[in-house]
């Protein structure tokens, strides 16, 4: 039992060290993080009740990666995001966005103030049981809340054995929602998935700069960071498709959404 319990005090631990990694990264994580598709974009807004603009709050917005794509598609953007350092680099990159510091769990909005919430790659650092009442909260009637993940594409050969030689002692959690079951909350409607492909344009140099900003390695310790980061590019070098110039990563967006029920 006492194992047990050190295991995930443990675990919880590196949850909160991986998820407060990102902003001393921010202007590595600006540039090498890819962006979303927009037709992910517009499936996960699909449901919105029909407004010329609707107003989407950026949930955990990071660095603005899905900001950008909002915007694209003709939403009226407010961006919530914890992090001062990542913060700031959105600031910067899009100074036309209202910006505000907040979390999942303590969102500085009305109630019923926007149409939509969405969360690039940051759900799963939400505490659910406290982020989900804040969702219903700000939510205006039949409002949705979405959440994608850029993925690697797992089927390609080469990119699974990229991610076989990018592992490092962090790499566990935290747990990836691809195939695991969808979430539930009684104060939303059934969640729907979907995917989408996507590609990102990188070099065996930038590739192995993009997997630099991901959480597992940025918490690592610096000797075993350099270790992880030089087996990836002499790993890419080794591969016929990525060994030269530029090519594209395949990935793969996974989309979730849920409509808020009725209060």
């Amino acid at each position: 039992m006492g194992n047990t319990t050190d295991r995930d005090a443990s675990d919880r631990a590196l949850h909160a060290r991986r998820a407060a990694s990102f902003g001393a990264h921010a202007t590595d994580y600006a540039e090498h993080r890819p962006d979303y598709p927009l037709a992910a974009i517009q499936w996960a807004l699909e449901a919105v009740p029909g407004v010329p603009a609707p107003i989407v709050l950026d949930l955990g917005a990071g660095t603005g990666k899905l900001t950008e794509g909002l915007l694209a598609v003709g939403a009226t953007v407010i961006a919530v995001e914890p992090d001062d350092g990542m913060r700031v680099e959105l600031m910067r990159r899009l100074p036309g966005v209202r910006a505000l510091e907040g979390s999942a769990e303590a969102i500085p909005l009305a109630d019923g103030s926007v149409d939509a919430i969405v969360a690039g790659q940051a759900f799963h650092w939400f505490d659910q049981q406290r982020a989900f009442p804040e969702f219903a909260r700000v939510l205006r009637k039949g409002g949705v809340f979405a959440a994608l993940w850029n993925t690697d594409d797992m089927r390609v050969d080469w990119v699974a054995g990229l991610k076989r030689v990018s592992r490092s002692e962090s790499s566990a959690p935290p747990p990836e929602l691809g195939s695991a079951e969808l979430p539930e909350h009684p104060l939303f409607e059934g969640f729907e998935s979907a995917r989408f492909p996507h590609t990102q344009r990188r070099t065996a140099e930038s590739l192995t700069a993009t997997i630099g900003t991901h959480s597992h390695t940025l918490v690592a310790s610096p000797q075993q960071r350099a270790e992880v980061l030089q087996r990836i590019v002499d790993y890419l070098h080794s591969r016929p498709e990525t060994a030269e110039g530029e090519f594209d990563l395949p990935m793969v967006t996974l989309v979730l959404r849920a409509t808020v029920r009725p209060r």
